[in-house]
């Protein structure tokens, strides 16, 4: 990405969480998608990350959704939204991927579910290290974890991943991706 466009997103991020790590882990293999108006102005941002999950007797192919951000000056207009749906879209065009899985604030679930992902209840995704493990059910810690899938049996790949706890490659400390 571009340095100045870099930088913009840094900033935004800033401003919706003070005090957070920018960046992710370089294993998640992160990649940028941003929404930039006719001036050059990050008007929203989202970062993909990828990994394997092992669940089920099976390895998936998954990627996440992390960071996602709009200019606060623009919220409410449906750019975020938009964004978040040109993502699923690219994510389930991508044949190296089977599913989007992440978690969001419980409040924010409809905003994902009218991009099109589920909710996943009762699911947990553990992240974090294996000496500093972080779970989306931990107290105060009040996210839902929603997926698309976009494997040759939705139906049942929905299912080993519902009402389970997810383990996630460990390395990234400071997010569940």
């Amino acid at each position: 990405m571009p340095a100045a466009l870099a930088r913009q997103v840094a900033d935004l991020e800033a401003a919706a969480w003070p005090g957070s790590t920018p960046g992710h882990d370089p294993a998640l293999v992160p990649r940028a998608l941003l929404l930039v108006d006719g001036d050059g102005t990050v008007a929203a941002s989202l970062a993909l990350l990828y990994k394997e999950i092992g669940l089920a007797g099976r390895t998936y192919r998954a990627a996440g959704l992390s960071a996602v951000v709009t200019r606060a000056a623009l919220r409410g207009r449906g750019i975020g939204g938009r964004l978040v749906a040109a993502a699923r879209a690219e994510l389930a065009a991508d044949r190296a991927v089977d599913l989007a899985l992440f978690s969001c604030d419980r409040p924010l679930a409809p905003f994902y579910e009218a991009a099109g992902f589920t909710a996943l209840p009762g699911t947990v995704l553990v992240g974090g290290t294996p000496e500093r493990p972080l779970a989306t059910d931990e107290p105060g810690f009040d996210k839902t974890v929603l997926a698309a899938f976009f494997t040759d049996d939705p139906d049942r790949d929905r299912a080993a991943f519902t009402g389970v706890r997810v383990p996630l490659h460990p390395g990234n400390t400071d997010r569940l991706w």
